[in-house]
């Protein structure tokens, strides 16, 4: 508008007047256009300082908060933003000067977080892709014929903490009794894949006759005498001479997970739901109350198997146990750095 009043002949004054602006900012759009022509109709306008750290730059900060500071020579197993910002500082080759906020900034938007470490067992087992191949082969061909099987414990009878509903301020109490009188007991779990139904029976412990025992009543929900297949971890308890022959005349394949790999286990997810719903908030008074309490619950869960709380106390306890491994059964394990 300016440009065209001008060429109109229009004075400055007028021109200020017609879009309301000063007669010196009038005088300069017509002074450039004058000088650069239409290009002066585009101005580039860049407020502020210039960027002082480089996208270059943020990649080596990246890269400097990802790495442990021991690997670079500082005393000290993680990095504060003041350490990190110190480290950057004194580099002699590449000194970034950098604010906390301004390295806080940085890192958020490259998602990077202050999280509590993990830790995880790296299975060392030779047959390890073997086993967990096998494991998926079989789940994924004949799941009507897939269980799984595992004990679930110890159950101690004491007050559990959990959560619920209550009214604001006045949080449900349990008394504070943690003595262990009643001294702990086993629930052997066995789990259909395809039929998503778990029964079981609680144990005074762990042995080769009671895992025995649950392998059988396996065996007895398919009576049709064609072959299973039971995924079990590698406690001695399960892979003895006696079970081992008994499976093979009975045709029952077992399909052992790899040694640190219990969580290929199909059962570990259905044990969530128990911890959820019968161990957590609870104060029974005895084994066979608890006991009791965990049957009832085992007779609804398998009634409502889709129930939306089972699925995602079921989702919640799957991610925990896989939260490190980040992979589908049979790929390649990820290194750690």
């Amino acid at each position: 508008m300016v440009v065209l009043a001008s060429a109109g002949g229009n004075t400055v004054p007028a021109i200020a007047r017609l879009v309301q602006a000063d007669e010196d900012t009038i005088r300069q759009v017509i002074h450039r256009f004058n000088e650069m022509g239409m290009a002066s109709l585009d101005p580039r306008w860049a407020g502020g300082r210039p960027r002082q750290i480089s996208p270059d730059d943020q990649q080596f900060i990246v890269e400097t908060a990802n790495s442990r500071p021991e690997s670079l020579g500082r005393p000290f197993t993680r990095w504060s933003l003041r350490k990190l910002a110190d480290y950057l500082s004194s580099q002699p080759l590449r000194p970034i000067e950098i604010g906390r906020e301004r390295l806080r900034q940085i890192l958020h938007r490259h998602r990077i977080t202050f999280q509590r470490t993990k830790t995880w067992k790296e299975s060392n087992d030779p047959h390890r892709d073997t086993k967990l191949a096998r494991i998926e082969y079989v789940s994924s061909h004949f799941p009507q014929r897939v269980f799984a099987f595992d004990e679930f414990g110890p159950l101690v009878v004491r007050p559990q903490a959990g959560a619920g509903w209550a009214s604001a301020g006045h949080p449900r109490r349990l008394p504070a009794n943690y003595h262990k009188l009643h001294g702990v007991r086993q629930f052997h779990g066995c789990y259909s894949v395809g039929d998503d139904q778990l029964w079981g029976v609680v144990r005074r412990r762990k042995s080769a006759a009671n895992s025995l025992a649950a392998l059988k009543s396996i065996r007895r929900a398919r009576p049709d005498g064609a072959p299973i297949y039971v995924i079990l971890d590698n406690l001695s308890a399960h892979k003895g001479k006696k079970i081992r022959a008994w499976a093979a005349r009975n045709k029952v394949e077992l399909c052992f997970t790899p040694t640190y790999g219990s969580w290929a286990n199909p059962i570990e997810a259905q044990f969530g739901p128990l911890r959820t719903f019968v161990i957590a908030g609870s104060n029974h008074p005895n084994h066979p109350a608890l006991t009791g309490h965990l049957h009832r619950y085992l007779r609804w869960r398998n009634a409502n198997a889709r129930h939306p709380d089972v699925l995602a106390a079921q989702r919640r306890e799957r991610a925990r146990i896989r939260s490190e491994r980040q992979q589908r059964w049979g790929q390649p394990a990820t290194r750690a750095a």
